[in-house]
């Protein structure tokens, strides 16, 4: 279509130049509106950018700067870091963006919506078609291994949110947590629109998957990526096929917003068109996804509903959903969603038998589909309210703002040197009361494996009630300033850089 999308646009900015006579005529109108609907429908569309660049903080305007602090070959950690002045204790969240055709601009209002009342981070998954081969697989074993990567990178205080797709990985995320005692645990986990039983209220996309079987999919959907792409000869399920299949479910809408674009441009109507440009530019776009990773996800989710049915395996270790007691659960679904069937997140509750009932919650949104749960004015208005109240309550208070670990689960002894248990490790109000500990969490950490850290500092360390890595990633700068103080450091942290060292150092426990 290259040759007939390069004509099209040609064609179209000869009967939109103004010297043209034809310009101003219905008839010249008409053509141009024809040609830039055939080189729209025909285009490739790249990745759109986030874009957002200021937030309000407290009522006051403050600057967003867009940094990528962990990624991985399939994915990038987005922060979306607030440029304000004072430190806000505000509560981390840890958007998982689906990897189902669309790139994670499509959650740019879900982020929009969080970022006045919490530091919110995104994976941003990358494009398969743009990844090496050499790189290796990417399965769902994989992305629920990344998941819990970053809850490690994160630390305590930490509150996951699943948009659609992940909401199935990120439960099976917690329930692989709990079951290894792991104590960078999330405090709490939104699950929004997710097919977690598939069995409920099924959609047209559970009802294909069920009718064709694994096979029909692995022979006719799977591609390799063309040259001259990264990942050139990688196995994948190509994002225009998802596409493909999302605009036939409604194919009337779609055909109806082309025809009134097209109206729109013949009346000179431009608000309205720019309008229709904006979301399928958005809608448009879309990647490449790994083939293990499809069909995993195809057989997994909708074919033998293994999350439900409890056979669903994480590296050859069996996904207990009755083992999380620690993470509180909020979901979230439309009332006319006909993507993810109105019951099949809720069945996440049915799975968490172990949970208490005061840490689980549901909500219904009245008069919206798949999309609206996530993004648009009831998102932000009524939904977006109630996610950041429900994490607000599920956060830890200052005595125990720290990940610990089930007593009965303990594998290993607690290590010396340990603080005496009558001796406060810091004084009443001090920064640092809230971080310090009496005795390490289970085993205590090597801290001499941050650069900088001695024997003697770590006995240092650990005299002042310092014994995981967790404590070092979250210092805030009040409590490294009373730190340096209390054990005359000399600026050694920040020199050093501690924070980042432990930060990485965490995602290696488990």
């Amino acid at each position: 279509m290259a040759p007939f999308r390069a004509m099209a646009d040609m064609t179209r900015l000869y009967f939109q130049n103004p010297l043209n006579p034809l310009t101003h005529t219905s008839y010249g109108r008409s053509i141009a509106a024809s040609c830039e609907v055939l080189e729209r429908t025909t285009r490739r569309y790249g990745k759109p950018e986030f874009g957002l660049k200021e937030t309000t903080v407290s009522g006051v305007r403050v600057p967003v700067r867009e940094t990528c602090v962990w990624n991985r070959p399939f994915c990038d950690l987005i922060r979306f870091e607030r440029g304000v002045t004072s430190h806000r204790n505000d509560p981390k969240i840890l958007i998982v963006s689906p990897m189902s055709g669309h790139y994670a601009t499509l959650l740019r209002g879900t982020v929009e919506a969080l970022m006045p009342n919490a530091d919110v981070y995104i994976t941003d998954w990358i494009d398969a078609r743009m990844v090496p081969i050499q790189d290796g697989k990417f399965d769902l074993d994989d992305y629920i291994d990344y998941i819990i990567s970053i809850l490690h990178f994160l630390g305590p205080d930490t509150h996951v949110l699943g948009v659609c797709q992940p909401s199935v990985p990120v439960l099976a995320a917690v329930a692989v947590m709990e079951d290894r005692d792991d104590p960078y645990i999330p405090a709490s986990m939104t699950l929004m629109g997710g097919p977690i039983d598939t069995r409920v209220a099924p959609t047209a996309v559970n009802d294909l998957a069920v009718s064709k079987g694994i096979d029909w999919f692995r022979k006719n959907v799977i591609m390799k990526v063309p040259f001259p792409h990264a990942g050139f000869m990688r196995d994948v399920y190509p994002g225009f096929l998802q596409l493909s299949g999302f605009m036939s479910m409604n194919l009337d809408r779609h055909v109806t917003a082309h025809r009134e674009f097209f109206q729109h441009l013949v009346e000179g109507d431009g608000d309205s068109a720019e309008k229709h440009r904006e979301f399928y530019d958005e809608y448009l776009a879309v990647m490449d996804l790994t083939a293990e990773f499809y069909l995993q996800t195809v057989e997994t989710v909708f074919i033998d509903h293994a999350l439900p049915n409890g056979t669903m395996m994480h590296n050859g270790r069996l996904v207990d959903c009755s083992k999380i007691t620690r993470t509180a659960l909020l979901t979230v679904e439309g009332e006319k969603d006909d993507i993810t069937g109105r019951g099949q997140t809720r069945a996440a509750h049915d799975l968490c038998v172990n949970l208490p009932d005061d840490m689980k919650a549901h909500y219904e949104q009245p008069n919206v589909g798949h999309y609206g749960v996530f993004n648009g004015s009831r998102w932000r208005s009524e939904i977006a309210p109630r996610v950041m109240d429900f994490i607000r309550s599920n956060r830890p208070d200052l005595q125990k703002n720290k990940p610990v670990s089930k007593p009965q689960a303990r594998k290993t002894a607690p290590a010396a040197p340990v603080v005496k248990p009558e001796k406060p490790a810091a004084k009443a109000g001090s920064p640092l009361e809230s971080i310090l500990l009496a005795k390490p969490d289970g085993a205590a950490d090597d801290l001499k494996a941050i650069s900088g850290v001695g024997p003697k500092l770590e006995s240092a360390l650990n005299e002042a009630g310092i014994f995981h890595y967790w404590q070092i990633a979250g210092l805030t700068a009040d409590q490294i300033e009373a730190l340096d103080g209390k054990l005359d450091f000399r600026g050694r942290i920040a020199r050093d850089n501690w924070i980042k060292q432990a930060r990485e150092l965490s995602e290696t426990v488990s």
